[in-house]
């Protein structure tokens, strides 16, 4: 299954609205004989492309795949009837599909004989590269995660409003290559007119990377006329998240980057529609300058939005925390 979840995240952010699911297809004896990740939208399940790899040596082998096998006919075949023509005897998967439509899998091939497993490595699949597709298959919202990096005293920039570099090129990197596996990153107007992003995804040396997610702006205000983003991003006129989610959603849009201003930030707290947290922590002082968040609807202690801090990992000098709201 680990290997299987390597194959999932070596595909994620390339298959929206699709959820990026990875296989390894055992032979007999056991031995990984085809691997495979879902290609992007109208074509072929992570399972045919591992049973493509595996040829013949699929038969009387497993499936190991991340998401319950779909059973329904869609853009393609479902995906059981290919394990059974393959000649598939096992199917272990590690979460059962919420879509109604795709679900019921693993009854079908319980039916025709495969033996079935589930719930195999689940919370690494469902907190990995499923988490935004499997959030977005139940509530029909992207996923959304707001990452900001501030100092140890919770400074986003300094007094004089400088922000460049708080965090180290090694943050810098990791959140370039996450850039590169999501749909979409939300800034808000104001962060265009201060900062001039160009909200790309790019390598050490400064060069775009291969895929590229989706650059949003969120505001009533007009873009500067030489700003990078003025031709490039698609601007949404509101100050409501949910608007803000139900056009992404519209687009095929999956998984979100929240890199917004502490404005912004506080809007989408108050509208309860951060599902993620993740934090660079940078070891500097600078004692005075914009916090990260402005108004999350929190008036006294009691209102506060607590999370549950899922990892704590070093990104080079900094502390990377990924925390969700408590349920």
């Amino acid at each position: 299954m680990a290997l299987a979840i390597a194959e999932s995240e070596r595909v994620r952010g390339t298959t929206s609205p699709n959820p990026p699911v990875g296989c390894v297809i055992l032979d007999d004896a056991g031995r990984a004989v085809g691997f495979g990740g879902t290609r992007p939208a109208g074509g072929a399940h992570a399972e045919v492309m591992a049973l493509k790899e595996a040829g013949t040596k699929a038969q009387g082998g497993t499936a190991v795949v991340t998401l319950e096998p779909c059973s329904h006919y869609g853009r393609t075949p479902p995906c059981t009837e290919a394990l059974l023509e393959a000649g598939i005897k096992h199917v272990v998967h590690a979460v059962s599909d919420p879509n109604p439509k795709a679900a019921g899998g693993a009854s079908v091939l319980r039916k025709a004989g495969v033996t079935v497993e589930s719930g195999v490595m689940e919370r690494e699949v469902s907190t990995g590269p499923l988490r935004a597709w499997l959030h977005y298959a139940r509530t029909g919202r992207p996923h959304v995660t707001w990452k900001y990096a501030a100092s140890l005293d919770g400074r986003i920039a300094a007094r004089d409003g400088t922000s460049r570099w708080i965090s180290s090129e090694t943050s810098r990197k990791e959140v370039h290559d996450l850039r590169a596996k999501l749909d979409a990153i939300v800034v808000g107007t104001n962060t265009v007119i201060k900062d001039d992003p160009a909200l790309t995804a790019r390598d050490a040396d400064g060069m775009p990377l291969a895929r590229q997610p989706l650059p949003v702006v969120v505001g009533m205000s007009d873009l500067p006329g030489g700003a990078k983003l003025r031709h490039t991003a698609l601007h949404l006129r509101t100050h409501d998240p949910d608007e803000v989610l139900t056009a992404l959603a519209g687009r095929g849009v999956v998984e979100v980057l929240l890199e917004g201003g502490p404005t912004l930030a506080g809007a989408f707290w108050r509208a309860g529609r951060v599902d993620r947290v993740l934090a660079y922590i940078a070891p500097a002082l600078l004692g005075d300058g914009p916090a990260a968040v402005l108004d999350a609807g929190v008036s006294t202690i009691t209102d506060a939005v607590r999370l549950t801090v899922e990892d704590v990992t070093m990104s080079g000098p900094d502390l990377r925390i990924s925390a969700v709201p408590r349920t």
